[in-house]
């Protein structure tokens, strides 16, 4: 699988220009031959943007309106949207294949301090689905960080995790140690995708990577804005971690 990742600063709100970001992404993307583009945590409107609520669209609404630019470019498209279920708003990120067909739809599980709590509601599982022969999961920001979230899906024969993101200062370490330890430690690939730039209060710390299967990082952000592509190494049964058949429950 070759994954693309995009960086870059939030819209903060700017519509237009978040869709005419997306739709650069995703033709840089598919003329580079990606099988897949991951873009941040609520990537419309902006993760920090007050707006959420207004903006917030069913998963119907929001495949209908992104179905056009995944089509035109040949890529698959993960990202993260406000979803509107009703009257419960989620964190969520879709996942629509080169085709426009919809793969998948995650709830954040692990919703990150007072005002994601306040905003969204918790989902209550994690999404997998078949793309470009691999088995694929989504996960968001938070969730990632949480050892037994990614054991479950690993233990479910998922073998890339794509998780959309908005990683703040001072927590620099997760990009950097915690998302390759977790793809070491669980054997299989992590596709990180944060944003940089402040948005408001927030400062954001850049570093999305791709992480392969062994932990080796096969490309990784700086601070600024980025299109990240990278080829998944083929799984080497000699190196995959076998933490998960050694655990022993004291």
């Amino acid at each position: 699988m070759r994954i693309a990742v995009y960086q870059g600063p939030s819209p903060a709100g700017a519509m237009a220009a978040g869709w005419a970001t997306l739709d650069r992404a995703l033709g840089a993307a598919g003329a580079a031959g990606a099988d897949v583009l991951v873009l941040p945590e609520l990537f419309l409107p902006g993760y920090n943007h007050p707006g959420q609520d207004d903006i917030a669209l069913s998963v119907v609404d929001w495949h209908a309106l992104l179905t056009p630019l995944v089509r035109a470019a040949g890529c698959a498209l993960v990202l993260g949207l406000p979803e509107r279920d009703g009257d419960t708003l989620f964190n969520s990120a879709l996942a629509i294949g080169p085709g426009g067909d919809l793969l998948a739809c995650h709830r954040k599980v692990q919703l990150y301090g007072p005002r994601e709590r306040a905003l969204f509601t918790p989902g209550a599982g994690f999404a997998d689905f078949m793309l470009a022969g691999c088995r694929v999961g989504l996960m968001i920001c938070y969730d990632v960080e949480f050892a037994p979230h990614v054991a479950a899906l690993a233990a479910r024969g998922v073998e890339v995790v794509l998780v959309p993101t908005a990683n703040m200062v001072p927590f620099a370490h997760v990009p950097h140690h915690t998302v390759p330890a977790m793809a070491a430690n669980n054997g299989l690939a992590i596709a990180y995708a944060n944003w940089c730039g402040a948005e408001g209060e927030l400062t954001y710390t850049g570093g999305s990577l791709i992480a392969g299967p062994h932990g080796e990082v096969l490309a990784q952000a700086g601070a600024g804005q980025v299109l990240l592509i990278a080829d998944l190494p083929a799984r080497d049964p000699a190196r995959l971690s076998t933490l998960s058949t050694d655990f022993r429950m004291l």
